[in-house]
């Protein structure tokens, strides 16, 4: 899973990073959930875990940058690529296709337990939320469920500090990944039966998509400046983690309260890959996604995370459409 790309093709010079190969872990483990005879998807899924317990410090941090020759570019990855990979094992322990692949999600696991504490970042500690929230019913580890709330209790003073009237929000500012702060309380409160944690969530996302969707429109902070409070709100480069990250939340949304309106939003960042967008351009290409959408077009590179997102967008809102037919059945 080569990091970035030149147009279409993988830019060895770039290496890999345990970011994206923790994205790719969830990507496989989700195409295996809809076809679990899929050769290529096992290969791939093995692949992407042993790289996983390969970038595992022993303190249960992990390195994120390898160049194309396999050697470690770093002494530790930055604290959200290994939240992000704190994130993919605990989808993985839930997830994975094996009970050998679980057990081993649960020992990278239980080891990176101690390095959570650690997290100082909101986005750091969501992802590690995010992870703890899909591991816990499936071990009931008491450990587990109070880590769990001890992130969101902090993410939830967050929001009491940050908040007012006007801005429903967990900090003065929002930058990236937006939709993965609501989503982790929304998936927190389900796990710990807290409703407290969950409202919050329900409560922040509300205000986010008022922030974004416009006439129907997903229309996702952009990176150009992003959104400080009192300001404008920056439109580009819009970037595909962003639909990926609203879709998530919004289906965690649908799956407590069972809204449509909250399906209907998933499918808005779904179609946003797909030309229902500000430019009315399609992201989605050959199996591929561009990196972002910018105000005089699109940036034709096709990075490992900007595919991932497709990916990923595409399987979570596939699985829901078949289990309500199913329900409906």
């Amino acid at each position: 899973m080569i990091q970035h790309a030149l147009e279409t093709v993988p830019n060895r010079k770039t290496g890999y990073c345990t970011d994206d190969v923790a994205r790719a872990f969830v990507v496989a483990l989700a195409r295996l959930r809809h076809a679990p005879a899929d050769e290529v998807a096992l290969r791939l899924a093995a692949t992407y875990l042993a790289f996983l317990q390969h970038a595992q410090l022993e303190d249960g941090r992990f390195h994120n940058l390898m160049a194309y020759d396999r050697t470690w570019l770093d002494e530790a990855g930055s604290q959200d690529s290994w939240a992000r990979a704190i994130w993919a094992l605990g989808y993985g322990l839930a997830n994975a296709a094996s009970k050998p692949w679980r057990r081993v999600c649960r020992i990278l696991f239980d080891r990176a337990m101690p390095a959570i504490e650690s997290l100082e970042y909101l986005r750091s500690r969501a992802f590690a939320m995010l992870g703890l929230a899909y591991a816990l019913p499936e071990v009931h580890e008491p450990e587990y469920a109070s880590t769990l709330r001890s992130l969101a209790n902090g993410l939830l003073a967050s929001f009491r500090a940050a908040a007012s009237e006007d801005w429903q929000w967990y900090e003065d500012e929002m930058t990236y990944d937006n939709a993965r702060l609501p989503e982790a309380m929304i998936r927190a409160g389900q796990a710990l039966d807290a409703a407290e944690f969950g409202t919050v969530g329900l409560q922040t996302l509300a205000f986010y998509e008022a922030t974004t969707i416009e006439d129907g429109i997903f229309v996702p902070i952009g990176n150009q400046g992003w959104y400080r409070r009192g300001g404008r709100r920056a439109r580009y480069a819009q970037q595909p983690l962003e639909a990926c990250a609203l879709v998530d939340a919004e289906l965690a949304a649908f799956d407590v309260t069972g809204g449509a309106t909250h399906f209907a939003n998933a499918q808005l960042g779904l179609a946003w890959f797909y030309g229902k967008n500000s430019r009315g351009m399609t992201m989605a290409q050959g199996g591929g996604c561009y990196d972002g959408l910018e105000e005089d077009g699109i940036n034709h590179n096709m990075g490992a995370e900007s595919t991932l997102a497709m990916l990923a967008t595409g399987y979570a809102v596939a699985e829901r459409r078949a289990h309500m037919l199913r329900a409906v059945r």
